[in-house]
């Protein structure tokens, strides 16, 4: 890479402190904490500048932000120290250098400007700056237009389930007169019936830590209740062996199984198979008795219910969804040839989604393989010729 210099980085960014703002407000600007926006603010104080987060469980995570926002007090914000620096650059310098590497803290990780100044980087000149950045901004901007999608194909999924299933404007709804239900009143012909009668529910398990041979070489995904993020489980964190499924209570699901957490920080979140997985037990998998209802009637019947669920949580030390009261859950059940209309018409919506999911995990995978040869001068880039 022509004419790159090992820097310190106090040389190459000016920081600035985040202040403190009450969370969960109103305005026009974002506001940003250690790990993304966390609110609104009617004021700013910092503009086309990156965040960084400066304590917590996201010490050291990296958010570049163009436009006029709001720091909290738990970040930091970085600038170019000077117009040799770009600030798109600067942003994937630091994402590259790993921050959370340098944080220290005993009670809570912390990272602090006198540390990070003295973290050495690599910065090449102007020009060769901005095109690594324009490289792999293009892949950013790739994976926002496909995150885009995802949530327009989920909002689409969500509003005609609500139609046919909250609202009872399914086609046909003239001639179904309500009745009086446990749940309020419903369409004539409609049951209301336990959760258990339309699914079965299952949970898995963790194998010893203390047998590495459970883990090592594993070639079956093995999904975590935290991996359950409202979306299309690609592939786990971690994976386990075929030994570690004959010795434990970890057991494998088929693709298209949707999961909901009993417990932990993500309790009540679901997820779906995008292929089959072992999970451990604080997942517990849905599975239909009858075909007819499926994932779609089961992701997005949990989803529009996932309040009243977690409702039903019980215990002192650790609150967790049992599976007898998930089965013993009311919910209503329409007729089977409408569930099946509808699967038809959410189907490619969902379909859709776990494409475009592909899609940003192919280009992540990319750009972040790109990233460090990039800023290293593995790939060599020159400024363009005057």
């Amino acid at each position: 890479m022509a004419a790159a210099k090992e820097m310190h980085l106090g040389d190459v960014v000016r920081f600035g402190n985040g202040k403190s703002v009450k969370p969960g407000g109103e305005g026009p600007y974002p506001v940003y904490g250690s790990n993304g926006i966390i609110g609104g603010s009617k004021e700013f104080r910092h503009e086309n500048g990156v965040v960084i987060g400066r304590v917590g469980a996201y010490c050291g995570a990296v958010v570049y932000c163009q436009s006029k926002f709001w720091a909290s007090d738990n970040t930091l914000v970085a600038y170019p120290a000077s117009s040799h620096v770009d600030t798109q650059f600067l942003y994937y310098l630091l994402v590259d250098a790993k921050l959370s590497r340098y944080a220290g803290g005993a009670a809570q990780p912390l990272v602090t400007q006198t540390v990070l100044k003295q973290v050495e980087v690599r910065v090449p000149l102007l020009p060769v700056q901005q095109r690594i950045a324009g490289i792999l901004s293009a892949y950013d901007e790739l994976i926002e237009n496909s995150q885009r999608r995802i949530k327009i194909l989920e909002s689409m999924a969500r509003a005609l389930y609500r139609e046919w299933f909250v609202h009872f404007r399914f086609p046909g709804h003239e001639h179904h007169p309500r009745v009086a239900s446990t749940l309020g009143e419903i369409p004539h012909g409609w049951e209301v019936a336990p959760f258990g009668e339309l699914y079965r529910t299952s949970s898995g398990g963790t194998p010893s830590r203390k047998k590495p041979e459970y883990f090592k070489g594993g070639n079956t995904d093995w999904v975590k209740s935290q991996e359950l993020l409202d979306d299309f489980i690609l592939l786990s964190e971690e994976r386990i062996t075929d030994e570690a499924l004959k010795n434990s209570s970890a057991k494998v699901f088929p693709a298209n199984t949707v999961l909901i957490a009993l417990y932990g920080a993500t309790i009540g979140k679901l997820g779906i198979l995008a292929r089959e997985a072992a999970t451990n037990q604080a997942c517990c998998a849905v599975l239909p008795k009858d075909s007819v209802f499926g994932r779609e009637f089961a992701f997005l019947t949990l989803l529009q219910n996932r309040e009243r669920i977690i409702g039903l949580r019980v215990g002192a030390a650790q609150q967790n969804i049992s599976q007898v009261l998930l089965k013993n859950m009311e919910c209503i059940k329409p007729p089977g040839k409408l569930v099946r209309a509808f699967a038809e018409r959410t189907s490619p919506l969902l379909n859709g989604t776990l494409i475009h999911q592909r899609q940003v995990e192919n280009l992540r995978r990319t750009r972040d393989l790109l990233l460090p040869r990039l800023l290293s001068g593995q790939i060599e880039l020159r400024p363009p010729e005057p």
